[in-house]
């Protein structure tokens, strides 16, 4: 019995021979280490689990502060926004200061006063007005052709002018304002030829203020003249009136 069991015991012991590998002829080496006879591949185990995350490291210290960098290319042109909504009206504001005045302005209403008279004959009779009754422009009938007068009816400042065509005599022709001569004028006849004579001037009138021509002097200067090819005329309008 004894001797059966250690028989038992020395099948299950490994043997020498296969503790071995042969490296040449008559040369044991010993086997790997861990290896063992008759091994076979075990089934692979099963995955194992996931670990637990590690905990979040500490911040770094803040880099240097880089270079500006180049400009960007200018983008496209947006397009036009919608209109926004009409504000609120603000608070009214402080009245400013007055401005200066300003220059007086014309009327609406137009003032006209304006004539224009030529002689028909020849004068003959001095120191009385010159009665010009031919009429090119009397629209306000302001020059009276029965008296030889302007009257005037608009306070201002006119101009009055006149050409006298001289034959025959001397001429001395004044142009009063009334009943006062303010311009004369003196033509000294050449026999036997036409001569001219002319004067003009500006003059503040009030209204009922009179403006005529006559000759002055004795009958030896009434050469004032006039036929159907040779005018004397005499002519006068307003260029501003008072607006005060």
């Amino acid at each position: 019995m004894l001797l059966l069991q250690a028989l038992l015991l020395l099948s299950a012991l490994p043997s020498h021979a296969q503790d071995v590998t042969t490296e040449g002829p008559g040369v044991l080496l010993p086997m790997p280490k861990g290896a063992c006879a008759g091994w076979m591949a075990g089934i692979p185990g099963h995955p194992g689990h996931n670990g637990t995350p590690g905990r979040d490291g500490r911040d770094g210290t803040p880099g240097e502060k880089g270079e500006k960098g180049d400009a960007g290319l200018v983008g496209p042109k947006g397009d036009t926004g919608e209109i926004g909504v009409t504000g609120a009206e603000g608070p009214r504001g402080f009245p400013g200061t007055p401005g200066r005045k300003g220059e007086p302005g014309e009327g609406a209403y137009v003032y006209r006063s304006a004539f224009s008279v030529g002689l028909e004959t020849r004068v003959t009779v001095p120191n009385v007005p010159i009665r010009f009754t031919k009429i090119f422009y009397n629209q306000q009938n302001h020059y009276d052709g029965t008296t030889g007068k302007f009257h005037c009816n608009i306070p201002g400042l006119y101009y009055f002018s006149y050409h006298i065509t001289v034959y025959m005599k001397d001429v001395k022709v004044s142009l009063f304002k009334k009943d006062k001569a303010v311009l004369f004028t003196y033509d000294q006849y050449q026999d036997k030829n036409v001569d001219q004579a002319s004067g003009s001037v500006l003059l503040h009138l009030e209204v009922g203020d009179q403006v005529w021509l006559q000759v002055y002097g004795d009958g030896d200067h009434n050469g004032v003249y006039a036929d159907n090819v040779n005018d004397s005329t005499f002519t006068g309008f307003l260029l501003y009136y008072d607006t005060n």
